[in-house]
């Protein structure tokens, strides 16, 4: 484990983090969602920090994996999206096609961020869209389970499915930076001990 794919993961658990408070409550942290959004469309970022502007964007993650790594802590809603998200950017790996049109439709919600706002109820629309028509179309599905009034409103549904695709987004990079699940298992006191000095370095940075 690096400071590289613990910010990965951080990124994955902070997304369905978000995904989960929307559920429940039909709102979530909002910088920790703007942080999310922004990872989809920051595809040539120069470090991993940089996908979420910086470690003090992930802050809401680097907390939430700290408290899945803990047994004490464990949030098993989360830690099951976190890991089917995992199985499904590897099933999107195998699909060439789809790949390129998710690619493809970043690239089309881009020109919506210029126009109306990356957090614009347009963007987050578009982002779900693409969502539903590329990765809901794959195995295994992302189940998120929560207040069903609150899943019963179109505006909540929509930023649910853009966190999941946020989710996605770090899954893809843990993939690429040498991530693996097999290593939470072998190196979970490693993977807190990092997340937990980020997150002391992040909280100090942005007082």
């Amino acid at each position: 484990m690096n400071e590289e794919r613990v910010l990965a993961l951080a990124g994955l658990f902070q997304a369905t983090a978000l995904a989960q408070q929307l559920a429940n409550d039909g709102r979530c942290d909002e910088t920790a969602f703007e942080a999310s959004l922004g990872s989809v469309f920051r595809i040539d970022a120069a470090s991993v920090a940089g996908v979420y502007g910086n470690v003090a964007g992930v802050r809401l993650g680097l907390r939430k994996l700290i408290s899945q790594l803990d047994e004490n802590g464990r949030d098993m809603a989360i830690t099951r999206m976190a890991v089917t998200v995992m199985r499904l950017e590897r099933s999107l790996a195998r699909h060439n096609q789809l790949l390129n049109d998710l690619q493809q439709g970043i690239v089309s919600a881009q020109r919506q961020v210029e126009h109306f706002g990356q957090n614009s109820p347009q963007v987050i629309k578009r982002l779900a869209e693409l969502y539903v028509s590329t990765l809901s179309t794959l195995k295994p599905r992302v189940m998120v389970t929560g207040n069903p009034q609150q899943l019963q409103q179109p505006n909540v549904v929509e930023k649910v499915r853009s966190s999941l695709l946020a989710a996605v987004r770090s899954a893809v990079l843990w993939r690429q930076i040498g991530g693996r699940q097999w290593q939470l298992l072998l190196y979970r006191r490693q993977c807190s001990m990092l997340a937990r000095g980020l997150l002391t370095g992040a909280t100090l940075d942005n007082g």
